[in-house]
């Protein structure tokens, strides 16, 4: 090879850099060497080389010979523009001797043989180097060739695997932004609030049923039934509090529910404001070129490993979010519909309580008319009879007074009859006849004294029952009062007319 090519990185720009002399020689002579200059390009290709290269002739420091310091000076015309040739002089040598300098011109010369072998080395190594050199630039196109192909199938192929990911995320980002949109937290917050005001207003018509309770026991006597006002009363506030209890309940599972909703929108929200910050960012990397603005080295940026997920944990994730809420809907849902029948249920049956309630109330009311009404005609009837009774018993209390006279006429006769003398005090016929008339009226008068304390007996019969009646009535008059006007009163508007309605 004539020459040798050093190359040399990291140099300073268009700096040359001497290289180190080749001692090796074909037939005796130096060969001279090549050195490199360095090119600096603002972007350079991953293919073409950054240096450029420059051929400069090198002078060996040590390879004088013997002829080259018996030179002469060779006259030069004037006007030529190259330096004088030195010729060595092969007739004088050193010791201006003839033979010896013959002699050492002769050593110093090469044969015919061997210059035509120098020759043909020559060729053949010139042969070599251009066929060796011509096969490296066919491995440079080739490479060169292959790596544009490789690149830019590579850039078509990550630009396609781009589009793909995008229309991924894009199909995600659609279905958790319609999973959003079917979450509705309203319907929920809006049945909630119901069911709050219907347990609201549940407490009106239970103080009411409470109420009637509380005023029936105001009843005396025998007026304390537990009759079908009270039992209704007490079923009443049965089913009140019964369906206060589920409102309760579902409530308390509403307002988890509520919570559990609030969760999934977090997540839904969350998920597709990472989807859409993700989204531009693809399609930023999708749309860039070889010729886009912005462009830079980042070196070490593929051994950096930034991502937390895998393509399976990324759509397993996004599809549990979306499983998640579409659950969580479906128990919106549920809890609505249930919350719905609930309200409804309840308006019926706590309208059916009231009602049938307000109708055991005023068949109550009618049958205690009723029994007034009989006791009032009762009353009326001893308050007579008392009246005729007084009457015959002042008659009775006459008769006997009116016996007095009779009793001491007949009395007295016989008194006056017993002053006879003698054989005139016999007991003739009026003799007996008096004392008949005494014994009769005794007896009659005795009759009459039964009869009047029969007749006071009865009396006072007729008073205590006459008493009865009347205490009787007045406690008909008084639970009247509270079944008709306290309870009835209280009951007859219905207390829920907005919130639940059936």
């Amino acid at each position: 090879m004539g020459e040798e090519t050093v190359f040399y990185s990291q140099l300073q720009p268009w700096t040359t850099v001497a290289a180190e002399p080749c001692m090796e020689q074909i037939s005796g002579k130096p060969i001279p060497t090549r050195i490199g200059r360095y090119y600096d390009t603002p972007r350079p290709h991953p293919w073409r080389p950054t240096l450029g290269y420059e051929n400069i002739a090198a002078t060996p420091l040590q390879s004088q010979y013997v002829t080259n310091s018996l030179v002469d000076p060779c006259y030069t015309p004037y006007g030529m523009p190259t330096e004088p040739l030195h010729f060595p002089n092969i007739i004088t040598g050193f010791d201006r001797n003839p033979a010896h300098a013959a002699r050492a011109a002769l050593f110093t010369r090469y044969t015919p043989e061997e210059w035509s072998q120098h020759n043909v080395s020559q060729f053949n190594e010139s042969d070599t180097i251009r066929n060796y050199s011509e096969r490296l630039r066919n491995d440079f196109v080739k490479v060169m060739r292959e790596t544009d192909e490789q690149t830019a199938s590579n850039q078509r192929l990550s630009g396609r695997t781009l589009g793909e990911r995008i229309t991924d995320v894009t199909f995600w980002r659609n279905e958790v932004s319609n999973e959003l949109q079917k979450l509705n937290m309203e319907d929920l917050s809006t049945n909630i609030k119901a069911m709050e005001k219907a347990l609201q207003d549940l407490e009106g018509p239970l103080h009411i049923a409470q109420e009637c309770l509380y005023q029936r026991e105001a009843r005396e006597d025998t007026e304390l039934v537990h009759d079908g006002v009270e039992q209704a009363l007490l079923k009443e506030i049965e089913v009140i509090k019964n369906y206060q209890l589920r409102f309760k309940n579902l409530l308390e599972k509403s307002r988890a529910q509520q919570s559990n909703n609030r969760a999934c929108q977090h997540l839904l929200e969350t998920d597709v404001r990472s989807k859409e910050g993700a989204l531009g960012i693809d399609n930023m990397c999708h749309q860039l070129n070889n010729y886009s603005s912005g462009l830079a080295y980042y070196g070490g940026i593929e051994k950096y490993d930034p991502t937390i997920s895998t393509t399976d944990s990324w759509a397993e994730n996004s599809n549990r979010v979306v499983l998640k809420s579409q659950s969580e809907r479906a128990k919106s849902n549920q809890l609505n519909s249930d919350s719905e029948n609930l309200i409804n249920s309840c308006a019926i049956e706590v309208w059916n309580v009231w009602s049938n309630t307000n109708n055991t109330l005023a068949r109550r009311s009618a049958e205690l008319m009723e029994i007034k009404s009989k006791l009032q005609l009762h009353l009326q009837k001893v308050q007579h009879e008392l009246f005729d009774v007084e009457k015959n018993i002042e008659l009775l209390r006459k008769a006997i007074i009116d016996k007095t006279a009779p009793m001491k006429v007949a009395q007295t006769r016989l008194e006056a009859r017993s002053h006879r003398r003698g054989i005139e005090n016999s007991k003739d016929e009026a003799q007996n006849k008096l004392i008949g008339e005494v014994k009769t009226l005794q007896k009659s008068v005795d009759m009459l004294h039964r009869k009047l304390q029969e007749a006071e007996a009865q009396h006072q019969q007729l008073l205590c029952t006459r008493n009865n009646l009347e205490k009787d009535l007045s406690l008909k008059v008084n639970a009247l009062f509270i079944d008709r006007d306290k309870c009835m009163g209280m009951r007859r508007a219905y207390p829920i007319t907005s919130t639940i309605k059936y």
